[in-house]
């Protein structure tokens, strides 16, 4: 998971947190932080990259078996008496 993201995403956290407890900001900041890294790193995310590539593999793959599926009838057709 991107840190930066984490990291972003528990600033914007903190900042939403009333004017009151503003002192805390800080800890609360490295509590959200923490709290996202654990909740995300428990998630079985992938990256868009990776999602990406298993897309592209996935795509070449039904190509071929497309391919062997329409070699395979020809080949059956051709054994078939006519």
């Amino acid at each position: 998971m991107n840190t930066d993201f984490i990291t972003d995403l528990a600033r914007k956290l903190a900042a939403n947190v009333p004017g009151s407890l503003r002192t805390a900001q800080a800890d609360l900041e490295r509590n959200f932080e923490a709290l996202l890294q654990s909740t995300f790193s428990r998630l079985d995310l992938v990256t868009r990259e990776e999602f990406e590539v298993q897309q592209r593999v996935l795509e070449r793959t039904r190509e071929k078996l497309a391919r062997l599926e329409a070699e395979l009838a020809r080949l059956e057709g051709a054994g078939q008496p006519g």
